[in-house]
């Protein structure tokens, strides 16, 4: 399953990505990236990999090309960005901030980071240019849905969304990292913008959970049973 970014600028130049979702870890691709994905370099405080089994940072690796190719390049330039999942395909013309939240979250998601790959089905169901509401939403429903598969399958489910608000403060941990990593060998502003606007969408998970969830309440109930 493969998703397709093209990401053309306002100057008709163009850059195109295929995102392979059931992708492992690439030794040859690591060996060829460069030292800032190497694993120690920015290592994120919660990382449970070995340096033993892994020489650069999976997502790291993943994510040089794109860092790279838009190394220097303002946040506000617009874009034309075009998404082609198996399903559908999307088009809008977006700030290349929001082009580039949107494909380097669906990166790291299906990256071979242990952390980030808590978000894979969030990749497996790719929303480009998701609002912070629809981040919500579709975090929680998916959460919500695994739980109850674990209560079906006689274990234990998580209704208070405990284990959701864990798992966001350890994704806060890599995307800390992350920024430290990008600030560390980006010129212009256009990725850390992008990883900025990325991570505030994770920590609102965190730290606001019940606002968010007062957010979208009135999207999933009735009218009746939203009167109460």
């Amino acid at each position: 399953m493969t998703i397709e970014y093209r990401i053309t600028l306002d100057d008709n130049h163009q850059f195109s990505y295929g995102i392979e979702l059931d992708r492992g870890y690439s030794v040859e691709a690591a060996k060829a990236a460069p030292a800032w994905t190497r694993l120690e370099h920015q290592q994120c405080s919660n990382c449970p990999l070995s340096r033993d089994n892994f020489s650069h940072c999976p997502a790291a690796v993943d994510l040089h090309r794109v860092i790279e190719d838009f190394q220097g390049l303002p946040a506000f330039k617009k874009a034309q960005v075009w998404v082609r999942t198996p399903e559908r395909e999307y088009s809008k013309q977006v700030s290349l901030e929001e082009g580039l939240r949107a494909l380097l979250g669906v990166i790291m998601a299906t990256s071979a980071c242990p952390v980030l790959g808590k978000l894979r089905p969030m990749a497996q169901n790719h929303l480009p240019f998701a609002n912070n509401q629809e981040f919500a939403l579709r975090t929680v429903s998916l959460y919500l849905t695994r739980q109850y598969f674990n209560f079906r399958e006689g274990r234990h489910a998580d209704w208070e969304l405990k284990g959701l608000v864990r798992m966001f403060q350890q994704l806060q941990l890599v995307n800390q990292a992350f920024w430290q990593r990008i600030h560390d060998t980006c010129e212009g502003d256009s990725n850390l913008k992008a990883f900025l606007t990325f991570f505030s969408m994770a920590s609102s998970m965190t730290y606001s959970l019940e606002t968010q969830l007062q957010k979208i309440r009135p999207l999933v109930m009735s009218s009746g049973e939203n009167s109460d």
